[in-house]
């Protein structure tokens, strides 16, 4: 199968299990109408439909991208967790703006949202630290999330290090380690539809609300 092939056959998944923008998805509210698209999303049996590019930038305008997994989105914005010692809370640290995009092709369905970013409080990492299994809280504790790692064997080290350390007892909140929220102020909506005549819908937030409309494809 050539590249063309494998491109027709990409864009061709997904045909027929959804039906294009909701009609009315102007005047709907825009993280109402995300928790529907999760939803579907969810539903369509994805693998992990949580999972979501995050772009930073440096104080220099230097952009990263990565993914990570969100883990709670309500009228407050959407929530992820890290290492405060990664490049990405370093750009957060000093750029609080970030973008996030979920991309759900089986669906032919994206999001992008744009915003500011903050910590969560220490309560809710804790809340949330605490609900992991054991395994994911020493290996929190072992990374030196984006520092340089010699080998393979000096984190597997750490971990066995760290499992010793907190035998017997609870695994407690790393103090570099916790959440951010980023707070939308642009959503932007894109259906795929045929002859690649897209719909694309924006929201920007307002003093009174959200403005909505429509992009050319």
């Amino acid at each position: 199968m050539n590249h063309k092939s494998i491109m027709r056959r990409l864009l061709t998944l997904g045909r027929g299990v959804v039906t294009g923008m909701p009609e009315d998805a102007e005047q709907r509210d825009p993280l109402q109408l995300f928790g529907d698209w999760f939803a579907d999303a969810e539903k369509s049996g994805l693998l992990m439909p949580e999972a979501m590019t995050l772009a930073t930038a440096s104080d220099k305008g230097r952009p990263s991208a990565r993914m990570v997994l969100m883990k709670d989105f309500d009228e407050d914005g959407f929530v992820f967790y890290s290492n405060y010692g990664s490049r990405k809370a370093a750009e957060l640290e000093s750029n609080p703006y970030a973008a996030l995009l979920f991309h759900w092709s089986a669906l032919q369905r994206q999001v992008r949202i744009e915003g500011s970013v903050g910590r969560v409080s220490e309560e809710e990492s804790r809340k949330y630290f605490n609900s992991r299994h054991r395994g994911s809280r020493i290996g929190a504790w072992a990374s030196r999330q984006s520092d340089e790692l010699p080998e393979r064997a000096v984190l597997e080290q750490r971990v066995r290090d760290y499992d010793q350390q907190f035998s017997g007892s609870d695994v407690p909140l790393p103090p570099f380690w916790g959440g951010y929220r980023l707070k939308p102020e642009t959503f932007e909506f894109w259906q795929g539809r045929v002859s690649r005549l897209h719909d694309r819908i924006c929201f920007e937030r307002r003093d009174k609300g959200w403005k909505a409309y429509r992009i050319y494809p």
